[in-house]
Formats: C-alpha cells, sequence, structure tokens
C-alpha cells in the first residue's frame, strides 16, 4: 500500500536501487494526448447522432483498439458504427493535433537520467505502432528506448499483462528488476500482472484508489520522478545474458 503523500515517501528506495529498466506508458504519460483523444470522441460521435462520447475514456484508459470497441458494442449495443466511429475520431484527432501534441511535464528530463545512470528503456503502449513512433520521432525522443512495443503486436492488451512481458522479454531483463511508469488503472494492473514495478503518474484519472495497493510508487509528473531516480546511487547492473531470469510469453 502507499502513502497518499506520493513521490519519494511512497517508494521502497532499497528496492528503487536494484532496478535495471524503466517502460514508459505513452498517451497520457509521456504526452498529453488523452484530452485530445477525448474530445476527438466527443465530435465523432456527435456527427453519428449519439452526441458527446468522451466520457467514456475513463473506462478505456490504456487498453487496445479490440477491448476499446468491445466496450462500445457492450454499452452502445451492437449495432453501434465503431469503424465508423473509429475513422472519424481518428480524422478529428489529427486535426485537433496539426501542431502536434505536447510533451508531459519531465519527459526530457527523465530519459536524459535514466541514459546517464545505464538503465535500459522501453516502451508499452496500446496505440499502434504507426501513431507510437510517429510520436517519438516528431519529439526527438525515439533513439532514447531499446525496445517499442505496440497494440498491434501482442495478442491480449492491458489490463492483461502481455504487452509488459514482452517489453522486458525484449530489454532481457526481470520483470521484478523494471519499474513500468503508467497513468491508466488498466496499465497499472498490466504492469503488476507483469511482476513489475508499476509507478502511477495520475492523468484524466486521478483517483488512484482502485491500485493504489498494488503500486510501488505515485508520482505527481514525470520530473518528480526524474528527481527522484536522479537522488538514488543505483546497484551496478550485471550483464544479463539472454534467458537468464527472464519472463517469456
Amino acid at each position: 500500500m502507499i502513502n497518499k503523500e506520493g513521490g519519494i515517501e511512497t517508494m521502497d528506495l532499497n528496492k528503487l536501487k536494484e532496478i535495471q529498466a524503466v517502460v514508459f506508458d505513452m498517451d497520457g504519460l509521456m504526452f498529453d494526448s488523452e484530452r485530445y483523444v477525448q474530445k476527438s470522441w466527443d465530435i465523432a460521435g456527435e456527427r453519428l447522432g449519439y452526441g458527446p462520447l468522451g466520457h467514456n475514456i475513463v473506462n478505456t484508459l490504456g487498453t487496445n483498439l479490440t477491448n476499446r470497441k468491445k466496450y462500445f458494442l457492450e454499452h452502445y449495443g451492437n449495432d453501434f458504427p465503431f469503424d465508423k466511429f473509429l475513422d472519424g475520431y481518428r480524422d478529428a484527432y489529427y486535426e485537433l493535433v496539426e501542431d502536434g501534441v505536447p510533451a508531459k511535464k519531465g519527459l526530457h528530463e527523465i530519459l536524459k537520467v535514466l541514459r546517464e545512470k545505464g538503465l535500459k528503456i522501453g516502451v508499452a503502449t496500446s496505440s499502434s505502432e504507426e501513431h507510437a513512433v510517429s510520436n517519438l520521432k516528431r519529439e526527438g525522443i525515439f533513439d532514447y528506448f531499446d525496445s517499442v512495443i505496440t497494440g498491434n503486436m501482442i495478442e491480449h492488451g492491458k489490463p492483461k499483462p502481455d504487452i509488459y512481458i514482452e517489453a522486458c522479454r525484449q530489454l532481457k531483463v526481470d520483470p521484478s528488476k523494471a519499474i513500468a511508469l503508467e497513468d491508466a488503472i488498466n496499465g497499472i494492473r498490466s504492469a503488476h500482472g507483469a511482476g513489475m514495478n508499476p509507478v502511477m503518474i495520475p492523468d484524466i484519472v486521478q483517483d488512484t484508489s482502485k491500485v493504489d495497493d498494488i503500486l510501488f510508487g505515485k508520482c505527481e509528473s514525470l520530473l518528480e520522478f526524474a528527481e527522484i531516480l536522479q537522488g538514488v546511487t543505483l546497484d551496478s547492473i550485471d550483464e544479463i545474458t539472454e534467458g537468464d531470469n527472464i519472463c517469456y510469453l
């Protein structure tokens, strides 16, 4: 159970010293994109005659396209035109972010700290590969990452653990020695299920009570986590050979 104060008071610093890798979610964590998605759902919903649909985002944060479609069909009926909705909100989204999506506070700082400390860095996002790679390259941070796992690369999306298991496999790191940075409840559950140490950095959903008992920590921003990690002397990272202490799908 974490303390309500958040930040360094929530983390086991002895365990933090053993960390060998950090894996990032993307939307809502690295980029302030979820609010644009929410607005695009409102626009697409209104165009289809369903009214604003952006409020549904709190129930689908962190999930892949398959689970998102399942949610809408369950809540709006099997005749809900999800494919038209998908095309509509994607068009609206790209119109809204024509000038780019702002990076979240501390994104560049945390990446620099991780590189300085020699930690492996990965991405585990439910978004498509095209969307993820485009965002990372546009922000000029793609080369920081040793691995990028996207929603179309795995069978079962968040909250299932598959995407984080695959991220750790590709990074050749034991999940117990890796941190997952997440802004969504589904992502926290996914990382925990993979055996990782989940750190919550809330975005649209601020209430973390549903997952407080499985959090390794909670921070206000990526910048706060960067400052915490900067002040920690990590244990030396042993060479990890393929197949040693690695969780596989």
